[in-house]
């Protein structure tokens, strides 16, 4: 059944190719990001393209508007954007810690009240959240971006008991590694803020796996996995609540939800060095 769908952070990676198989899937999609010429392809495709800067709220009301006022409804939510952020946690300034929430939390929050009411008198609907395998893990260096998945993942666990008597669904995505440029700051960011301070041993180790282990030639899963997967929750009639994707995704996890925390500890710190 073709489904009017709005997929966030769509100019790259996950929300690039998530939008193209949403559109091959035979689904009315509007692709949204800053960058609206990198969503040509999109257009090209014969998909929509929208400007939104997600920390600007007057963005997501006109995006959401403007996907109502063409289409009548709106049946999917994709929520894709984010942003990354590395530094040991008493170096990383408060203000960008805060921003790290308003991209990764909050957005999706305010645009998840704008679909609702839409979704509701229509009696179904799909919120699908790309969390990542940091919304139930965590790594040094990088606190406020795995605080801010956990925290999508509570929002969405809750979220989701809501809006079922409403014929809503709400889905989590938790891609593991996927070569995207999404980690192409890592390095810059451990040395910039904490390559001069008590963690700048920690932080130069970890920014030199980075930059081997992170390139187009290594290790991680193609995004276009990712697209499939939401793609295929997309269509289900009852999709699962979360779902696992790509390099070390499944792994990783059952290894958090096994281990006592020490180990667990002890394991991603020796992975890190």
């Amino acid at each position: 059944m073709e489904k009017v769908v709005l997929v966030t952070g769509a100019s790259a990676g996950i929300g690039k190719a998530t939008a193209l198989e949403l559109i091959r899937a035979g689904h009315i999609v509007y692709g949204a990001a800053r960058r609206v010429p990198r969503m040509d392809d999109i257009r090209d495709a014969g998909g929509h393209a929208l400007a939104m800067d997600v920390r600007r709220p007057e963005d997501l009301e006109r995006a959401v508007a403007a996907v109502v006022e063409e289409q009548g409804r709106i049946d999917v939510l994709v929520n894709n954007a984010g942003t990354v952020l590395h530094g040991a946690a008493e170096d990383i300034p408060i203000d960008r810690a805060r921003d790290q929430f308003e991209v990764n939390v909050f957005a999706p929050a305010r645009l998840t009240q704008l679909v609702l009411p839409y979704m509701r008198e229509q009696g179904s609907g799909t919120i699908v959240n790309v969390s990542s395998i940091g919304g139930e893990i965590a790594l040094p260096l990088g606190c406020w971006y795995y605080a801010s998945k956990h925290a999508l993942e509570a929002y969405s666990d809750s979220l989701r008991m809501e809006v079922e008597p409403f014929g809503i669904d709400v889905v989590i995505i938790q891609p593991g590694i996927i070569k995207t440029e999404f980690e192409d700051r890592t390095a810059q960011d451990l040395r910039e803020i904490s390559g001069a301070t008590a963690y700048g041993q920690m932080a130069e180790a970890m920014a030199r796996r980075a930059e081997t282990q992170l390139g187009e030639s290594t290790q991680g899963s193609d995004p276009g996995l990712v697209a499939t997967t939401i793609r295929q929750a997309v269509d289900a009639g009852k999709p699962e609540t979360r779902y696992p994707v790509g390099w070390t995704a499944d792994q990783l996890l059952e290894l958090n939800r096994t281990l006592p925390d020490r180990e667990f500890d002890k394991l991603m710190m020796n992975a890190t060095k």
